[in-house]
């Protein structure tokens, strides 16, 4: 790109949030306008308009990305907008941008800090017109005299925190031509390196729902309480009309204790946006930050607040739905729908653990987790593709070492994070990430491509594991997360897990260095994979020396023993003998869900695996604390970060981190689609594609759908009796192989099938201690 535009600042910060405009004389000699572009980024959050239009719905642009060395930049066909000026009485252009805080100067993180990346905010155009002639005009910022800046009607802004709008200083000839702009002042230019400038690879974030008002309620403490019926990530736009200067204030959380607003897991974050009014019809929407919530407290609401004053509006990156899933199972059903709207939620432009507290950070462990059921209920492909450009990034500049969050704002926070984490390093499942999500990719995908562009990253990722591990082979050594929120720690302390850390570390290095190697070969880089399959045969062998005893697996727990299983580290008669033992750990546990985020993605898988599917089914389908249903029952609209975020009694969990938005712990929905609904890939992209049920549960019926780059893959099933029917179709010249319980293989072809086959239900998984 030739860059001609300028990274300009206001004079003036103007409360955080300047306005900046200039005026342009369109050339009418050349002809019509043909086509027009404007490219715009910004240190900061931008949105522009062009002769009084927005220039497109796009919010919080560019969006998050490694600012040292990414800051994106987004296009847009802006023809439609200059069409008619060029040539007319009034052929005056105005080009006119808005700024926030967003993650460049807003807070981020839990230590209370903003401004990591700088401390003006800065905004970048280039408007290139091209006339019926072939003749262009380009139209930049710069410093040159014709930039001014002046104030916006918004008077604080932050993502954490809300934003406040005066309605009062709303007044839009400012995007009109002959503008006076009293009190507005210059520009200067701001010393920035266009060469980081790089086009969006993943999609924008958008306004993609809105929701109505539920109920309206008052508090026992007197105040006036919103239910929207679904925890989402957004605002509320509010339309209200009150006397001039009056205040109205909206405060957000995702659920309520005591009857009252439960704004304690938020910690420091005040989620709350405020509004003056003019005196007039008023519309406000913050688009300079979002909030995690399904409840709003209302005050200073003039007169009578009805449903018809506020509406939901949830945002998030512009994701195409291509996975479906749905059962006999109401509260399975819900559980999926949870699972659907927490990823919608956390997927605002980078991965996030959750999107209301102090925190919202790009955590390598939940999207390590995550990927599978990611990439299948959405196309997610340039999504994390573009995360994963971040990663390679971060890690480029840190010794191969793979952060805890990407972007990874933790760097400039020393002495701040938790001393425990120790010194900066690789730790299992939260590093793997630079290895699990762009093999995720592939197989969900097809294209190798991403493989090529992140093979040095996931390469430089097992080798900085191969450095740290001890003598005996094993990665035992620095800080690990190991299970983390195993449900049998104290809320206090969630790395306390039963699992030893160096078996679950150990595992997850064999299991990322054996994808590497297998990358390898599909890249033909035949001496990287001989490296990756020594490493990984140098891992297997230490773990079963260190680690593994007769089938025992070192702390005899139910993650040490999938991980195992699900991971291939052990011999076939120490595998049947760790998957018999999960099992009556199972039990043992009245099949109440025992595993953090290590275990939890894999545990129905080793079940399965090994011969255990009622197993595997009565933990699915278990509604007792800890379970995945347990939040069902309490009412949940999305997963929570702990297994009881609020306990039997309605009341939240007393730890300090509790999060009622964190979609991790739904990984499980990966074996859903694949198990219960019984549509998996044979070959990468679903080239070929595994159709095999296997009911269980006293679940009767199931249906799961997904667009694979091929086309539409569909597997519907029911039991009626003793009979098993499957109804599958695959797209034309997709091969598959129909594979059902106690039935020989049977190929598929591309097309509908229709099969009838009798059916025995599994047998029934050991009793739990009170059922004996």
């Amino acid at each position: 790109m030739n860059w001609q535009a300028r990274m300009i600042a206001a004079d003036d910060d103007f409360d955080g949030a300047p306005l900046l405009r200039r005026e342009f004389d369109l050339d009418g000699s050349h002809g019509a306008v043909t086509t027009a572009t404007l490219t715009l980024s910004a240190l900061g959050v931008v949105e522009a308009w062009l002769n009084g239009r927005p220039v497109s719905d796009d919010l919080l642009t560019p969006g998050w990305s490694s600012y040292e060395w990414r800051l994106r930049y987004a296009e847009y066909d802006v023809t439609d907008l200059l069409a008619g000026d060029a040539g007319s009485a009034e052929g005056v252009g105005v080009l006119g941008i808005a700024l926030g805080n967003g993650w460049y100067r807003g807070r981020l993180g839990w230590t209370g800090r903003s401004g990591f990346y700088g401390s003006e905010l800065g905004a970048f155009a280039q408007l290139e017109v091209t006339f019926a002639d072939g003749s262009t005009q380009t139209v930049v910022t710069d410093a040159d005299g014709a930039w001014t800046a002046g104030p916006s009607p918004v008077l604080a802004n932050d993502l954490y925190d809300g934003e406040t709008i005066d309605a009062r200083r709303r007044d839009d000839s400012w995007l009109s031509a002959g503008f006076a702009g009293d009190g507005w002042v210059g520009v200067h230019a701001l010393d920035f390196d266009t060469a980081i400038l790089t086009p969006y690879v993943g999609p924008r974030v958008h306004r993609w729902n809105e929701l109505p008002v539920v109920e309206i309620s008052t508090s026992p403490s007197g105040n006036t309480l919103v239910d929207f019926g679904q925890n989402l990530v957004g605002w509320v736009r509010v339309s209200v009309r009150g006397a001039e200067g009056a205040e109205v204030t909206i405060r957000h959380a995702e659920v309520l204790e005591h009857g009252e607003l439960g704004t304690r897991p938020l910690r420091s974050a005040l989620a709350t946006d405020r509004y003056i009014l003019s005196g007039g019809d008023d519309v406000f929407e913050p688009t300079f930050t979002f909030h995690g919530f399904r409840y709003a407290e209302v005050s200073g609401w003039p007169g009578e607040l009805t449903a018809d004053d506020l509406t939901a509006v949830a945002i998030g990156s512009d994701l195409e739905r291509i996975g479906t899933f749905r059962s006999s199972d109401p509260m399975l059903n819900q559980f999926h729908e949870n699972v659907v709207w927490g990823m919608r939620g956390n997927f605002v432009d980078v991965p996030t653990d959750c999107p209301q507290r102090d925190e919202r950070l790009g955590w390598t462990g939940d999207i390590a987790a995550f990927a599978p059921t990611a990439a299948f209920l959405f196309d997610v492909d340039s999504f994390l593709s573009d995360w994963l450009i971040d990663l390679d990034a971060e890690q480029r500049h840190h010794d191969g070492i793979v952060g805890f969050v990407i972007p990874d704002v933790l760097k400039y926070t020393d002495g701040e994070i938790p001393t425990e984490f120790g010194p900066a390093d690789s730790t299992a499942i939260w590093s793997d990430a630079a290895v699990w999500v762009p093999w995720t990719l592939y197989q969900a995908y097809g294209d190798q491509d991403v493989l090529g562009r992140q093979f040095d990253s996931m390469a430089s990722h097992v080798r900085r594991v191969k450095s740290l591990l001890s003598p005996a082979g094993v990665w035992d050594g620095n800080f690990q997360f190991g299970d983390w929120l195993d449900p049998d720690a104290p809320p206090e302390d969630p790395a306390k897990a039963k699992a030893d850390k160096g078996v679950v570390a150990t595992a997850c290095a064999y299991h990322s260095a054996r994808i590497v190697a297998e990358t390898a070969a599909l890249l033909g880089r035949t001496e990287e994979q001989a490296e990756f399959e020594r490493i990984a045969t140098g891992l297997r062998e230490a773990f079963n020396r260190e680690y593994v005893n007769d089938g025992v697996v070192k702390s005899d727990c139910t993650t040490v023993y999938a991980l195992a299983i699900v991971f291939g580290l052990l011999d076939a008669s120490d595998e049947a003998a760790a998957g018999a033992r999960l099992a009556e750990l199972s039990a043992e546990a009245g099949y109440r869900i025992s595993t953090g985020f290590a275990g939890t993605p894999f545990i129905t898988d080793a079940l399965t695996k090994t011969g255990h599917l009622d197993a595997a089914y009565r933990l699915l389908l278990e509604r007792e604390c800890p379970s995945w249903l347990y939040p069902v029952t309490m009412g949940a609209t999305t997963i929570w970060e702990r297994w009881d975020s609020m306990l039997p009694d309605g009341t939240i969990n007393p730890g300090e981190m509790t999060s009622f938005n964190h979609y991790a712990l739904g990984a499980v929905a990966d074996w859903m689609h694949r198990v219960v609904g019984g549509l998996a890939p044979l070959a990468p992209g679903y080239a070929k594609v595994l159709v095999a049920p296997q009911p269980g549960g006293g679940i009767t019926e199931a249906e799961t759908t997904l667009d694979t780059p091929h086309g539409r893959v569909a597997v519907h099933w029911t039991v009626d009796g003793d009979e098993l029917t499957v109804d599958a179709e695959l797209p034309a010249g997709v091969d598959g192989v129909l594979r059902l319980p106690g039935q020989d293989d049977r190929q598929l072809s591309g097309g509908p099938v229709s099969v009838t086959v009798p059916f025995a239900a599994p047998a029934l998984a050991a009793a739990t201690a009170s059922e004996k």
